[in-house]
């Protein structure tokens, strides 16, 4: 089971010039559209005399989720040329942006396609790009009499992540990578009176 992804860890820059018209582009890390909204508006205020801010995001460890916008450039040659540089990165839970001042010359389809492209990829360079893993979370309830055994369990797998609510009874909340979830379902359920959901 393919459980991890690419994203990047901070915001970077990338720039390119071509024909006097200047691409400044930006790739930030996203979790959902409304951060995107959120960054969208910041961009156009910022950069409020640029002819164009076009614009890609890719959402989500599956990459079902993304959209791309033109911004008045002529159809498919800002926003999907920038989506397609996400995914030749084969990153998720990224937007990237593309601030173009005009130059004077006009670019044609081609140039623009090549433009969008290559300043795209200059942003995703110049970043930091992590591999993360996809993770699952499990709470379990028991009794304190079983506190030794599930640690002892948890301790078997290095990937197992937890906090821990110790007031009335024992309460977990595990997180683990999604491949290793079942084994460590089956491990825990093998203990009588370990009560096991998963979120």
């Amino acid at each position: 089971m393919d459980d991890t992804y690419k994203t990047v860890i901070r915001p970077a820059e990338g720039y390119i010039t071509e024909k006097k018209s200047k691409f400044i582009s930006h790739i930030f890390p996203v979790k959902s559209a409304d951060e995107v909204k959120e960054i969208l508006e910041e961009q156009r205020k910022k950069y409020y005399d640029a002819r164009h801010i076009c614009w890609a995001y890719m959402l989500g460890w599956e990459r079902h989720e993304f959209r791309s916008n033109d911004d008045g450039e002529p159809s498919g040659t800002a926003g999907r040329p920038i989506l397609g540089q996400i995914n030749s990165a084969e990153l998720t839970d990224v937007l990237i942006t593309v601030v173009r001042y005009f130059g004077g010359t006009l670019l044609g389809t081609g140039g623009l396609i090549k433009a969008y492209k290559e300043a795209a990829a200059d942003a995703i360079t110049n970043a930091e790009i992590a591999e993360k893993t996809v993770d699952d979370i499990i709470e379990i309830a028991f009794d304190y009499t079983l506190l030794n055994e599930v640690m002892r369990v948890l301790k078997q797998l290095d990937a197992v992540r937890w906090t821990q609510d110790f007031s009335d009874s024992c309460r977990m909340r595990l997180e683990i990578r999604r491949s290793l979830a079942p084994q460590l379902t089956n491990m825990l359920t093998s203990i009588h009176g370990v009560a096991v959901v998963h979120l």
